[in-house]
């Protein structure tokens, strides 16, 4: 097949699912306004920003009537069997306004959760671009349902998830990694979210003192990157804890097994969240996750049984989940096997994109029909 995918490049996300079709060798073609790297050389690259650099400095909106001129004229050039546009909210209007078909929409989760409540302009756009998909994807039930409850027919929504690369993903990494950080004998706590207010991050910092005074010898690895990093390590100072957290910086994804492997309790405080990736990647490499009690957390983690969930902005029950988990290791082992085990038969990186591929193929034998 020749797929044409409408994208952000710069993201771990769509490189894994270009790169995927790619390497079965299909004919691959990424049209993005922001470019990244790592792609296989078979991906066909189209930066949009290039292409008129004399717009650069242009609002966003003449910007993006530029933008669905050029997707117009590079979709008339590929003549792709099928579009697939990721995170509809910003790319969904494009792939629609090409006027191809087939197309795919594939909702990544807060496009959904998030940003369709934030602009009556965008609803009317994404609206109209739903009205004239093929199927819409998305990775969760949670994300599903906020789709029907837009209009979308229920028959034309599959739950496809971004899947984790077990083998890669798993608690037989490099053992010396941890001794390598300084923190052997040490129990750990990672957060690997973005920083970004959603991900309410504060409310972690904010927590770790309290845990030190029962468990003085904890640490904690927070990676990542965002516009509040300066806010959240002048905080973590304010606090008294700087000393017992590790601010690791953006990790690139093949190093970020090592640094899972080496922790014990996976931590996530987000305010929003469809299927976490994180969270798939933290129950890939066994760890007991504390996650905030969300209904997209919900379809992973089933409270005291492979995990605990606790109230969004309760430090308090943040702490007290920390502190046992770091207390009874046997509990967080059992939490994090049954973990793996969930991903394994879930969320598997290979099989969902080979259910991917197949939905592909089926679309478009439909529609040559």
């Amino acid at each position: 097949m020749r797929i044409c995918y409408i994208a952000d490049a710069r993201s771990i996300h769509t490189r894994r699912w270009v790169d995927y079709f790619a390497k079965k060798g299909h004919e691959v073609h990424l049209i993005t306004s922001r470019l990244g790297d790592g792609y296989s050389k078979s991906v066909q690259l189209h930066f949009l920003s290039s292409l008129l650099p004399q717009h650069r400095k242009g609002s966003g909106y003449i910007n993006s009537l530029l933008w669905v001129i050029l997707v117009r004229r590079l979709i008339s050039r590929i003549k792709p069997d099928i579009i697939d546009a990721h995170y509809i909210t910003v790319n969904g209007y494009l792939g629609a306004l090409s006027g191809f078909r087939p197309l795919v929409l594939t909702a990544w989760g807060s496009d959904v959760l998030i940003g369709l409540k934030e602009s009556l302009c965008l609803r009317i756009l994404i609206r109209y671009a739903l009205k004239r998909v093929e199927m819409v994807t998305c990775n969760s039930e949670t994300a599903r349902m906020e789709l029907v409850n837009f209009g979308v027919n229920p028959d034309r929504i599959e739950i496809i998830r971004q899947g984790i690369e077990t083998q890669k993903f798993s608690p037989r990494q490099d053992k010396g990694f941890k001794k390598r950080l300084g923190l052997q004998g040490r129990p750990i706590a990672i957060s690997t979210r973005s920083f970004k207010p959603v991900y309410n991050l504060e409310m972690l910092i904010r927590a770790i003192p309290l845990v030190l005074e029962h468990s003085p010898q904890a640490s904690f690895i927070i990676a990542g990157e965002g516009k509040q990093r300066e806010h959240l390590e002048n905080l973590a100072s304010s606090l008294g804890c700087s000393e017992s957290i590790r601010f690791v910086g953006q990790v690139a994804h093949d190093e970020l097994p090592k640094y899972l492997a080496a922790s014990d309790i996976y931590v996530s405080t987000s305010l929003s969240d469809s299927a976490s990736l994180s969270l798939h990647e933290a129950m890939a490499c066994e760890l007991a996750p504390v996650v905030t009690n969300l209904s997209g957390n919900r379809e992973w983690i089933t409270d005291g049984e492979n995990g605990f969930l606790v109230p969004v902005n309760n430090i308090q029950a943040l702490v007290d989940k920390i502190v046992y988990l770091f207390n009874n290791k046997e509990v967080a082992r059992k939490f994090g096997m049954l973990g793996r085990k969930i991903i394994q038969e879930r969320a598997e990186y290979e099989k969902e994109m080979g259910r991917m591929e197949g939905l592909y193929e089926r679309i478009v034998v439909k529609d040559k029909s």
